[in-house]
């Protein structure tokens, strides 16, 4: 099997991660953001053509507001301070989910990040905030019943069209650091034939040696799509 062309990442346990070395919540997402940047340039170097990372669900704005307001704050200023390297690596960014919990800085940010990286041809990156796999789905529905589609026309092909992830390949494998072992409500339509592969290290912990081995494992599997 050849390497995965489009790699979905769960990049958890930055929380737990900085509990265990008794530093603030904050500084344990700084380095879990860090630790993505290199995740970024493993898979490009591994000739990955598509990323998509589970940033911040639909269920997150639950968590204690000092700390969706400071994800939010670093989401702005990653994605703000990024698109000179974006556009150097050739990495062609979409941020998918609700934007209109967004503030109106961010929506500014990914409006220009997007606009400023659209010609970018190397890889692209989804970027997953406020994002909900069912939300997804629904908000495809609509889009589909608002155009007056005929039931019978609606194919899983046309479907995929609507997903906020129109237009990519679905994944192929499906990477969750931080010992958890779910979908968390995460691409489960993308995501119905990827393979997946669970680590136990928290993301921070997380190296390029075990994105080998989650490689390694993926490139053994024999992939059935059902048959």
């Amino acid at each position: 099997m050849k390497t995965p062309q489009h790699v979905v990442l769960f990049p958890d346990g930055n929380r737990r991660w900085a509990k265990e070395r008794k530093i603030s919540i904050q500084e344990g997402y700084l380095r879990g953001k860090d630790k993505f940047n290199d995740f970024l340039n493993w898979c490009k170097k591994r000739g990955v053509k598509v990323v998509t990372v589970f940033g911040f669900s639909s269920e997150n704005w639950r968590r204690p507001q000092d700390q969706v307001d400071f994800l939010m704050n670093l989401f702005e200023k990653y994605l703000g301070e990024g698109i000179d390297e974006f556009n150097k690596e050739g990495v062609k960014v979409k941020v998918i989910g609700q934007r209109d919990p967004l503030s109106k800085s961010l929506k500014a940010v990914v409006e220009n990040v997007e606009k400023a990286t659209a010609q970018n041809t190397k890889m692209q990156l989804n970027l997953a905030v406020s994002y909900g796999g069912k939300w997804d789905i629904v908000q495809a529905v609509q889009k589909i019943v608002k155009e007056g589609i005929a039931p019978e026309k609606v194919t899983e092909e046309l479907f995929e069209n609507y997903l906020s992830t129109a237009g990519q390949p679905n994944p192929d494998l499906v990477i969750r650091a931080g010992g958890e072992k779910r979908l968390s409500n995460f691409v489960l339509w993308q995501a119905a034939y990827s393979e997946l592969y669970f680590s136990a290290k928290l993301w921070p912990d997380f190296t390029e040696d075990d994105l080998q081995l989650a490689f390694d494992e993926f490139m053994e599997r024999q992939r059935r799509f059902g048959a």
